[in-house]
């Protein structure tokens, strides 16, 4: 996240070495679960993204629910 004016601001999209931070997982499997997820997004001339709410519903689907 970063600060603006005092307010926080979620980025929507990350680049692999962000997402593997902001997510506390390691680069390859963070890339792994991205493409899974289809989750990543190219555009030409640039590193690939990753949309972090796709990513984030994906992820639901491995959420423990304690009984």
């Amino acid at each position: 996240m970063r600060a603006y004016n005092g307010e926080s601001i979620e980025k929507r999209m990350v680049r692999y070495g962000e997402g593997a931070q902001l997510y506390s997982m390691g680069l390859t499997m963070f890339q792994r679960l991205a493409k899974e997820a289809n989750a990543i997004y190219r555009f030409e001339g640039m590193p690939p993204l990753v949309k972090c709410q796709v990513f984030e519903e994906y992820l639901e689907k491995y959420r423990r629910r304690e009984k």
